[in-house]
């Protein structure tokens, strides 16, 4: 499939602020199943972008932008091909062993709700991992409902699980902590979604996770929508939780108020030539 998107972050300040510094995870690299055709980053201010490539692989941009300023906008375009690879991700940047995705975070510790949960799974699954890791999928797409709003991304998967409701980012954070809780390293992934519906605009772009299997390697689970990644996903960043792999993330000097807004334009290319 051959996806295009249109990632727009904008800050609105006021009264201006003095500066700001801003780090982005949001260039894509090829892998099996997906070929980065074209990509850019565009920043209205006067900047210059420094590119890095982070410990766990993930290409990054910082940016400083002194003041004053009353609006920031960062724009990103691209267009991708990619396959169908069933879930397995093969071909990608892995600088540290899959042990390291073990660690615990502040978002993801595990409470007895959660490692019940994990344990309720294995046991469905006879004690396979492939297959207890698709019965934890099912048990939180079912169990959960998915709701803009009702939470942010930096809730905990203790209390989102608590509330029985979240966002992408939560049903992720509920997973991997299940996932930690039974010695499977698992790791928060950031990207988008090329929604099936036909729904080509949204107001953030898509969360979901990959979990180390012994002989497969690396595979996906999306338990917002409880299937395994297809060719309509676009892999960006992975971390142990959102803060590791968030999209954007800064800080301003000075000024009052902030206002963020997103707006993400996923689909396929084809389709907006026609057009």
């Amino acid at each position: 499939m051959r996806i295009r998107v249109t990632h727009t972050t904008r800050y609105d300040y006021s009264p201006a602020a003095k500066g700001a510094i801003q780090l982005l995870r949001l260039t894509p690299r090829g892998h099996e199943g997906q070929h980065v055709r074209s990509w850019r980053i565009d920043v209205d201010c006067d900047c210059r972008l420094r590119r890095g490539d982070v410990a766990l692989g993930n290409v990054t941009h910082s940016f400083n932008v002194d003041g004053p300023i009353d609006r920031l906008v960062i724009t990103v375009e691209g267009e991708l091909e990619t396959q169908d690879t069933a879930g397995v991700v093969r071909g990608t940047v892995e600088p540290f062993p899959p042990g390291l995705f073990l660690r615990r975070t502040d978002l993801t510790q595990a409470d007895e709700a959660i490692r019940e949960l994990g344990a309720a799974a294995w046991l469905e699954a006879g004690g396979e991992v492939l297959g207890a890791l698709h019965a934890l999928g099912r048990r939180l797409h079912q169990g959960m409902r998915f709701e803009i709003g009702a939470t942010d991304a930096t809730t905990r998967a203790s209390d989102a699980l608590g509330r029985g409701h979240g966002v992408c980012q939560d049903f992720a954070h509920v997973f991997l902590a299940a996932a930690r809780g039974r010695d499977i390293p698992a790791r928060y992934v950031s990207g988008y979604l090329r929604r099936s519906d036909g729904t080509t605009e949204q107001d953030a772009g898509h969360a979901w996770v990959e979990a180390h299997v012994d002989g497969l390697g690396w595979v996906g689970f999306d338990p917002a929508n409880g299937l395994s990644p297809t060719d309509a996903y676009v892999r960006v960043a992975v971390g142990l939780d959102y803060l590791g792999a968030a999209p954007v993330l800064g800080a301003r000097r000075g000024g009052g108020q902030e206002r963020l807004s997103v707006n993400v334009h996923v689909d396929e290319a084809q389709r907006q030539v026609q057009s």
